[in-house]
């Protein structure tokens, strides 16, 4: 994913270089969330590609991988937003973060977001390895559902 040093100046040019950046750091994750909003809200369908994608995640400052590891902690202290987290732990696989780099990631969170949001975390990223053929070992207890587990 680069960006072009010359900005795009219309609203197509911003769609566009975002729908670039959004299918490399997301695949077909993104276009899924573009179908799902077209029929209630196109216009946060597009902010979502133009300005989220074709503008802060086009930024050369940060590299797509560090970018995830930032979105993936927000996500989890934020709480609430499995399904956004769903799909940047799969865009953080895409741009090179580790399944192991991502746990610890979300481990981490937990110093700073609390033990609840980062169990959600990790059992939303826990569901994405699993589709992905990543988790290597059945443990004690992962055949558990883990919807709605927490720390009492």
């Amino acid at each position: 994913m680069t960006s072009s040093t010359i900005a795009p100046t219309t609203r197509d040019d911003r769609f566009e270089r975002g729908m670039a950046v959004l299918e490399a750091v997301d695949g077909r994750s993104g276009q899924r969330v573009l179908d799902a909003l077209a029929d209630v809200s196109p216009e946060l369908g597009n902010q979502v590609v133009s300005w989220a994608f074709g503008e802060m995640y086009a930024r050369p400052q940060l590299a797509p991988r560090d970018r995830q590891l930032v979105t993936l902690g927000i996500l989890t202290a934020l709480g609430g937003c499995e399904a956004q987290l769903d799909v940047h732990v799969n865009a953080s696989l895409n741009v090179g973060l580790t399944r192991e780099e991502i746990v610890e990631a979300l481990l981490h969170a937990a110093v700073y977001a609390g033990m609840p949001r980062a169990l959600n975390a990790t059992f939303a990223a826990k569901k994405v390895f699993a589709e992905r053929g990543l988790l290597t070992s059945t443990s004690p207890g992962s055949e558990i559902d883990h919807e709605g587990a927490g720390t009492r």
